[in-house]
């Protein structure tokens, strides 16, 4: 009877068995901490030495090809590191550089020595390559400067100082080649010598100063500094060509721009010694 009626004891309720996961968690952070410092006092050598050492057994052998440099990184170290690949990027990179430095330098040379009046006769030449090429214009170089001679037969009928449109077209391209210039310009009117008497004109010198100052005021027109011309009529005494014949006196007749590589004044007392130091050309 006493058996029956012993009654049966409840189960203990545990309640600490949250102690049991907060020990393990309490743990596992301690070792991630412990783990974390001595991450962060490892140099950075031992460091990627496990790291890719990890990545080899979890992924296969590491891409790079050069040996692993355990310990301190110095430069010399970190320059070991880098890879063919990278090495030969770097070295075509810096042979490009080489490169465009020295093409760099080497036009910035063509530049300086290109003189300032070697650089007007390219400009000119290259706006006016078509007369050029008929010879009805012509570039040179000389001690005083650049001189532009152009036939007159382009430029205004026999006898005359009017120019037609045509003409006045092609020094309106003259003129904005020139126009940015510096330099201080001279406009030569030349004729030949065939005699002229008219009313407008008594003789040469006014016909080649007229024709000039015709040029001087298109080159105005096109916003050529006024302040850097100068007229000058040289009638039929500066000749380049025998006026016996009829090519000749074609030759003859021709206006010339003269460019002063010093920018002196046209009408200066130097400038007007380098025109009387201008010995005339003639035929044999």
């Amino acid at each position: 009877m006493s058996r029956k009626r012993q009654r049966k004891h409840e189960d203990h309720v545990n309640h600490e068995a949250w102690a049991i996961p907060y020990g393990d968690l309490v743990t596992l952070l301690l070792a991630f901490f412990v783990v974390m410092y001595a991450i962060s006092t490892v140099n950075e050598g031992k460091y990627r030495a496990v790291s890719d050492s990890l990545s080899a057994a979890f992924k296969g052998a590491p891409q790079a090809m050069a040996p692993i440099q355990v310990g301190e990184n110095t430069p010399a170290a970190m320059q070991s590191a880098t890879s063919p690949l990278d090495a030969q990027g770097q070295l075509i990179g810096q042979k490009a550089t080489l490169m465009a430095t020295g093409g760099e330098a080497q036009t910035n040379n063509e530049e300086q020595t290109l003189s300032p009046m070697d650089k007007v006769i390219g400009d000119v030449e290259a706006a006016m390559a078509d007369l050029i090429e008929t010879d009805m214009l012509a570039v040179r170089r000389k001690d005083h400067g650049v001189e532009i001679e152009i036939r007159t037969d382009i430029l205004f009928p026999s006898g005359s100082a009017t120019m037609p449109p045509t003409a006045r077209a092609v020094l309106q391209r003259l003129a904005d080649t020139l126009k940015f210039l510096p330099y201080a310009m001279r406009v030569e009117g030349h004729t030949d010598n065939r005699p002229i008497n008219t009313v407008t004109f008594p003789s040469n010198w006014e016909l080649s100063a007229a024709r000039a100052a015709t040029v001087v005021h298109v080159f105005m027109e096109r916003g050529v500094d006024p302040s850097r011309l100068a007229v000058i009529g040289l009638g039929e005494y500066r000749p380049v060509a025998d006026n016996a014949n009829a090519q000749g006196r074609n030759i003859n007749r021709r206006v010339m721009i003269v460019i002063l590589s010093q920018g002196d004044d046209p009408k200066s007392e130097q400038g007007i010694a380098q025109v009387a130091q201008w010995a005339p050309v003639t035929a044999p």
